[in-house]
């Protein structure tokens, strides 16, 4: 199941997965809406069963000073990077133990975090404060839901040039930040993909509560 505010970029995803053999469906989804994640986890189910395993990575960032950022970005920001995250995995993994996932041992669900949170940096408070609580957030869901048959892990990614830092990431502050990294340079798109594959198998049973860092050393 893609779920997603823009269901255009999901619905033309979830065709090409289609064409290359797999099974998807694109659903509306607005994290910060109950409802909306309500009606998502209630059509994944109709079409594909119980989902069993969430990569909950809707976030936003606003970025200014935090002297100029108005109260109702920084608002937008947790709202988004940790209640949003909070209510789609909670939802999904009541419905799970509704339907014996304590016995089935299948359930995972992975929060996409960022290396800011153990950062300081200037003009991103609000989204590394927000994704410092995430983390916070993945080992408290592992310690509360651990015999419920459900690991809980948190991966922190590095930079990468996505749509959500195109704004920064081709500006002179990049570059000189770039040049600060031991390896002076952003990550590839699939840098978190063979962590993100072991941690939605069953080789991670033994894994819940972790919070691993990828960023290709740019934190050091």
């Amino acid at each position: 199941m893609l779920g997603a505010r823009r269901l255009d970029k999901t619905t033309e995803l979830a065709a090409e997965i289609i064409a290359a053999g797999g099974k998807a469906i694109a659903v509306p989804l607005d994290v910060t809406d109950e409802a909306s994640v309500d009606n998502a986890l209630s059509a994944a189910a109709k079409a594909i069963g119980t989902v069993d395993t969430v990569i909950a990575n809707a976030g936003i960032s606003r970025s200014g000073r935090s002297t100029d950022v108005p109260i109702g970005d920084v608002r937008s920001v947790i709202e988004t990077n940790f209640s949003g995250l909070f209510l789609t995995v909670r939802e999904a993994v009541k419905r799970l133990v509704e339907v014996g996932g304590a016995k089935t041992q299948r359930g995972r669900v992975i929060l996409i975090g960022s290396i800011t949170a153990d950062m300081t940096n200037q003009g991103d408070a609000a989204y590394a404060a927000s994704k410092a609580a995430v983390a916070t957030l993945g080992r408290q869901f592992a310690r509360e839901w651990a015999r419920l048959g459900v690991n809980i892990n948190t991966i922190q990614p590095g930079y990468i040039r996505t749509e959500l830092t195109s704004i920064w990431s081709d500006t002179e502050a990049a570059d000189r930040k770039v040049v600060s990294w031991p390896r002076r340079r952003f990550m590839d798109i699939d840098a978190m993909d063979d962590a993100v594959l072991f941690l939605c198998s069953d080789r991670s049973r033994f894994v819940t509560g972790a919070t691993i860092t990828i960023d290709d050393g740019q934190s050091l």
